[in-house]
C-alpha cells in the first residue's frame, strides 16, 4: 500500500512539473512566435524543370527511354553530383490557346548558390536542347533558394 502511495505521489509530482511549463509553451505559440528552428546546411539553389512529352505537331510523345537518354547526354554531364526525376501529369495553354494535358517529367537540381551563374547558363542550354530535340514550345523553370545538407 505504501509503495502504491509513493508511486501515485511521484506521478502527480511529475505531472505538476510538466503542466507548470505548459503555459509558457502555449504562450510562445499563441503570440505568433514559434521557437527558433536551427538552420542546417549551406545555401543552395533548387531548380525544377518541367518537361512536357506531347509534341505540338501531333507526333509521338517523348518516351521514357528517350527522356532517360536525354538526361544521360544533356543533364548528367553538367550536374554529375546528382538530380531527381519525377513522373508527372500536367497541363498548360499552348501558343494556339489550346489547353494541353500530358504526361510530364519534373527534374529537380540542387547546386550551391556560389555556382548559380554557371548553373543558370547550363540550365538554359538544357531547356533549349530539349525544346529543339522534341519540338517543344517551352520547358518550365522554377528557382528557389534553399538550405541543403547532405
Amino acid at each position: 500500500m505504501r509503495t502504491q502511495l509513493l508511486r501515485n505521489r511521484s506521478a502527480l509530482a511529475v505531472a505538476g512539473v510538466l503542466l507548470a511549463g505548459a503555459p509558457a509553451a502555449y504562450t510562445a505559440l499563441a503570440d505568433g512566435h514559434a521557437p527558433p528552428v536551427p538552420v542546417r546546411g549551406r545555401p543552395y539553389i533548387e531548380t525544377r524543370l518541367l518537361f512536357g512529352t506531347a509534341r505540338p505537331d501531333g507526333g509521338p510523345a517523348v518516351t521514357d527511354r528517350q527522356f532517360t537518354a536525354f538526361v544521360d547526354k544533356e543533364i548528367t554531364p553538367d550536374f554529375p553530383d546528382g538530380l531527381t526525376v519525377q513522373n508527372g501529369r500536367g497541363q498548360w495553354r499552348d501558343a494556339h490557346g489550346t489547353i494541353e494535358k500530358e504526361r510530364s517529367y519534373v527534374l529537380l537540381l540542387l547546386y550551391p548558390e556560389s555556382a548559380a551563374k554557371a548553373g543558370d547558363r547550363k540550365i538554359e542550354e538544357i531547356r533549349r536542347a530539349y525544346e529543339k530535340a522534341f519540338a517543344q514550345e517551352s520547358v518550365g523553370r522554377v528557382d528557389e533558394r534553399a538550405q541543403v545538407d547532405f
